[in-house]
């Protein structure tokens, strides 16, 4: 008989080899199943890439062509016929001072309670598209690389461009005052470096439009060289009076462009022969810009109110009174607790506040981007100075026939047609006289000429029927001051309003004589545009983006300037997300 000892030890032998046959099971059938998940999870990773695949094949057969049309069969962008698609586009560039306003469905008038009961600006509701808009205001700078190039290339010395650059400046005499100093402000403002970076004000709405269409060809100019398309240096060592760049010839007639002379066009990308015509870039190249232009109504009181961080999911949580969240014109935030958040007139007699002790920062305007952003980016949506906007007034916004992009200001024109069927091209300056007497340049050499739509081109149309549609559903035949009408019956002319005499214009000056009758019954007519948001003249009421004003298009004013805005073309927004619900 074995020892108890002997058998105690036989015994945790035993023990021992079970559990480590136990033992071993478990990791065998751990292992096991540490195989099968492996397994399970590498078909599970190639179903994934397997979708991914196809999914981006799937959405490859729409935003590429890979060379072949979809339509036809044909080879595309081949070296040897083949049609070209610019498909190397990617997306708008932003232009230089601007950022996108993402697009979207907003309340345009008053959201806030109302005492004054004011109609001119009731709640409706409006979509807008995404586009591009200024972060800041023009300012004088801006303004004055403007006025330079039209001094160097249409020098105010010859008399036939003398009402060029005499008419585009800013009227600094608006800082005047019956009973108020302010001649230093009048010599200075527009071109000390001092407010260089100060909005340009004495600017009409004619001005702004202007600057805007400017602004459009020498941006274009600019992309034109970058990518190829120009000479190096065309847009400065190849441009006088006689030869300019207008972006609408270069698109429909581009070898009219800087009169005429197809070298200017032989840039780095084009490599044809001096025997052939020079390549060019066409609207299928994606480098043709929509214009800079004056931001609609619509667009301006959308982008200021900033709505998107008040955002939840697809609604908006409350209402906003400013560009800003709150109620009230100071700020909340710690680090600068109690500083204005605009400036403006805090009372009669205070619009700076005390010496030492500033409310605003300023006492006239302010250096723009001195006060905080929106949601958006953008600076001094509220304040320092009002801003044009590109639409007629109107004390109604009629919302019933078009609550998207609402614009009132259409004057469709068409493209004239010269007797050899291309586009008639300005060889001269064209001026044109405005009821305050000025003789402005409506049309300058090099671009084309343009003409009202007639019956032809709007028969059997139902979105439109004339080429002049700031009067539709107005209330008025024609609201403006001065119309002729012919009765059917006998062919006699209505005169609506008491206007400035234009059948009676001296020839030797161009001017008119105005009728001293003061029996005009109202100051809404077609040339009165709307501005919005406050300026420093201005109470804190009129910092609400909804508050909308008018002012006649060819009158300037000390608290009045603008900013550019441009469409965008494509996706409503730039970042790769999808769509949400």
């Amino acid at each position: 008989m074995p020892s108890l000892y002997v058998k105690s030890i036989r015994y945790n032998n035993c023990m021992i080899a079970l559990n480590y046959y136990i033992w071993n099971r478990k990791y065998y059938q751990y292992m096991i199943e540490m195989v099968k998940n492996l397994k399970l999870v590498v078909k599970i990773v190639f179903c994934f890439f397997v979708l991914i695949q196809f999914e981006s094949c799937n959405k490859s057969q729409f935003n590429g062509n890979n060379g072949i049309s979809r339509g036809t069969g044909w080879n595309i962008n081949a070296k040897k016929g083949g049609f070209w698609d610019g498909n190397n586009f990617k997306e708008q560039e932003v232009p230089p001072n601007m950022v996108l306003v993402e697009g979207g469905t907003f309340t345009k008038g008053k959201v806030q309670d109302d005492p004054l009961r004011d109609w001119n600006n009731s709640p409706n509701q409006q979509h807008v598209q995404s586009f591009y808009m200024d972060q800041t205001e023009v300012t004088n700078l801006m303004y004055l690389e403007y006025l330079d190039w039209l001094k160097k290339n249409f020098p105010p010395s010859e008399p036939r461009f003398r009402n060029i650059y005499s008419n585009a400046l800013p009227d600094t005499l608006v800082w005047r005052n019956k009973l108020g100093y302010a001649e230093d402000m009048v010599n200075n403002y527009l071109r000390h470096p001092a407010f260089a970076n100060y909005p340009v004000v004495g600017v009409s709405w004619i001005q702004a439009y202007e600057y805007a269409q400017w602004r459009s060809d020498r941006y274009q100019e600019l992309v034109l060289e970058r990518e190829g398309f120009l000479v190096r240096d065309a847009k400065t060592d190849s441009v006088n009076s006689e030869s300019t760049f207008s972006l609408d010839t270069y698109v429909i007639d581009p070898n009219s462009t800087y009169g005429g002379n197809t070298d200017v066009l032989r840039g780095k990308r084009t490599r044809t022969a001096d025997s052939l015509p020079p390549s060019t870039a066409s609207r299928e190249s994606g480098i043709i810009i929509p214009k800079f232009r004056l931001p609609t109504e619509t667009e301006w009181e959308y982008a200021a109110l900033g709505l998107t961080e008040m955002r939840d999911f697809n609604n908006y949580t409350g209402r906003k009174k400013y560009p800003w969240r709150g109620p009230y014109t100071r700020t909340g935030k710690r680090r600068n607790l109690g500083d204005q958040l605009a400036n403006f007139k805090n009372s009669d007699g205070d619009y700076g506040g005390i010496a030492g002790w500033s409310d605003d920062g300023a006492d006239i305007t302010n250096k723009v981007g001195s006060y905080e952003a929106n949601s958006f980016g953008l600076y001094d949506m509220a304040g320092n100075v009002a801003e044009w906007v590109a639409d007629v007034y109107r004390p109604i916004v009629d919302d019933e026939f078009n609550d998207f992009n609402y614009f009132r200001g259409n004057d469709y024109k068409k493209f004239q047609i010269a007797d050899d069927g291309k586009v008639a091209i300005a060889t001269e300056v064209q001026y044109d006289t405005l009821p305050n007497g000025k003789i402005v340049a409506r049309v300058l050499p090099g671009e084309i000429l343009v003409t009202d739509l007639e019956d032809s081109d709007v028969r059997y149309r139902t979105q439109f029927d004339k080429s002049y549609n700031i009067n539709f559903r107005d209330g008025d035949v024609s609201s403006s001051i001065r119309y002729d009408r012919a009765d059917d019956e006998e062919g006699e002319t209505n005169i609506m309003y008491k206007s400035p005499d234009y059948s009676d214009i001296d020839p030797s000056t161009e001017q008119f004589d105005y009728d001293k009758d003061d029996s005009k019954t109202t100051l809404i007519n077609d040339q009165v545009r709307v501005y919005k948001g406050g300026s420093w003249k201005d109470r804190a009421y009129w910092l609400d983006p909804a508050q909308r004003r008018f002012y006649p298009q060819d009158q300037a004013t000390d608290f009045i300037g603008f900013r550019c805005a441009m469409s965008r073309l494509g996706p409503k927004s730039s970042s790769k997300r999808k769509t949400r619900n």
